[in-house]
């Protein structure tokens, strides 16, 4: 059965950090890519960062140069490395892995909640 789990989340002052671990299990074969996404309240859900298999890296603007996508192949997990953190990340942030064979179809974790206070 495929699950993703994430972990990590807490509560962080402005400017610390945290490392968000995502473990997959149940899916091994036509991953396009696996990523992380967050959602804050009131707010949609917007892409974070992805990571392809082949190590290519995509990040929006706005957590570039603070935020570090990776992977772990033997461990089956994804990590997001979180920098620097500002008073406007805090959201629920969200495991993902896109599989493509004939369809391309994305798989989901529950999310962790990441909150920025001081």
């Amino acid at each position: 059965q495929e699950q993703l789990v994430e972990s990590g989340g807490g509560l962080v002052q402005p400017g610390g950090s945290l490392r968000l671990p995502c473990e997959v299990s149940g899916i091994i074969y036509n991953i396009y890519n696996m990523g992380w996404y967050r959602q804050a309240p009131g707010k949609q859900r917007e892409l974070v960062a992805t990571i392809t298999p082949g190590g290519t890296r995509n990040y929006r603007d706005s957590v570039k140069g603070r935020f570090t996508i990776s992977m772990d192949n033997a461990k089956n997990t994804v990590y997001l490395q979180m920098d620097s953190l500002k008073p406007e990340d805090p959201a629920v942030y969200m495991c993902s892995v896109v599989i493509s064979s004939q369809v391309r179809y994305t798989y989901w974790g529950r999310g962790t909640q990441v909150t920025v206070s001081s």
